[in-house]
């Protein structure tokens, strides 16, 4: 097997020193660790990760191959894949390619062999960072200056560059609900447990207009994931605010938001978002639901947050994480409209959280009656 020798540099000058694997070429985009033991391929494909390269803290990666059916979109949307030690087998009944393999057909680069303890404590100690990969511009000096030019994620709108291109249904003939969903970067599995909940989908361009979804007559407002800083996403924020007017003078109208569609919605209300130093992304974080006590393990991949102490007292916070104490969940007082800032469709506890889709249907019940 040919060894390429490929660099990673950050922004601040540290130099990661490894083998390159899937793409051969250059790479960019904020650098942040997820912790993780397993679903890589779930992770390369969530639109959230657009504009970033994945530190994979759990050493060895790609042991199980790559799997079509556990996609979460039609492509990979991280800028790279970092691991210490990605594996040359895989060994799963339901593979069909390597990781390496898939990597190369989606153009996607790998640095492997690199101290990712080190990496991942720099970027605890000091924050995510801008970096670059690249085996052919191997000067120190010139990948930081380029790391340096890459757009920061504050201000950055990246939900434009993931949203689907245009509205589309998804059929259930026996659905009991209509849901409009917003792609923000949607995830299949979230559209997935929406129809198992009884639900007809249609998945509407994050741009569409509080005017466009009232003519579609729904049951109820999904509030997808995504990338980016959401006070960037200001035409979303607008729609959700309309959207809640209509739903006080008008008819009950239930929003139901996950990850980005959770800060949009709290930002539609009158809160404020920050930048967390190095962002959540893993399947571990405990999270305390408030009315119950429970403690649920959930998934999570966001480098956002709402700020707790700009809360308007129209919203209750519901859900907190005990890691850091943040914001994990709010409830509108009046309003049919809640959120939460963690994955409700992935399964990591694994189960914890799927009682939120209950929620939103017996919403949508009240609201029918």
């Amino acid at each position: 097997m040919h060894v390429t020798p490929a660099t990673l540099v950050l922004e601040n000058g540290s130099v990661y020193k490894g083998t390159a694997f899937g793409h051969i070429g250059e790479a960019v985009g904020e650098v942040v660790f997820n912790t993780s033991l397993t679903g890589y391929q779930e992770i390369l494909t969530d639109p959230s990760y657009a504009g970033q390269m994945i530190v994979m803290t759990y050493p060895l990666i790609g042991n199980y191959g790559i799997n079509p059916n556990d996609n979460e979109s039609s492509r990979i949307w991280a800028s790279a894949l970092i691991v210490k030690e990605v594996s040359t087998i895989h060994s799963n009944y339901e593979a069909t390619i390597s990781l390496d393999a898939w990597l190369k057909e989606s153009k996607v680069m790998g640095l492997a062999g690199i101290d990712t303890r080190r990496l991942v404590r720099e970027i605890r100690e000091k924050g995510a960072m801008r970096g670059v990969i690249s085996t052919f511009d191997l000067s120190n000096e010139a990948l930081q200056q380029k790391a340096l030019s890459i757009p920061e994620m504050t201000g950055n709108d990246l939900v434009k560059t993931v949203t689907t291109s245009e509205n589309y249904e998804l059929k259930r003939p026996d659905a009991r609900y209509h849901v409009v969903a917003f792609d923000y970067g949607i995830k299949s599995n979230i559209l997935r447990i929406l129809q198992n909940a009884g639900c007809r989908v249609t998945v509407l361009t994050a741009a569409t207009t509080a005017e466009e979804v009232i003519k579609l007559n729904p049951d109820g407002v999904f509030l997808s994931n995504g990338p980016g800083d959401p006070s960037a996403v200001d035409y979303a924020v607008a729609t959700i605010r309309e959207l809640a007017q209509y739903s006080q003078s008008t008819r009950p109208l239930p929003i139901f938001g996950i990850c980005l569609g959770h800060q949009l919605l709290a930002l539609a209300f009158g809160a404020e978002t920050y930048k967390l130093k190095f962002g959540h992304h893993g399947s571990n974080h405990p999270v305390k639901n408030i009315s119950t006590s429970k403690i649920e393990i959930t998934s999570q991949n966001h480098g956002f947050a709402v700020k707790m102490d700009t809360l308007p007292e129209k919203l209750s916070l519901t859900h907190v994480n005990l890691y850091d104490h943040t914001v994990e969940g709010i409830r509108h007082r009046e309003l049919p409209c809640f959120s939460v800032q963690y994955h409700p469709e992935a399964a990591p506890g694994p189960h914890d959280s799927h009682y939120l889709f209950d929620e939103f249907t017996a919403l949508m019940d009240q609201a029918k009656n």
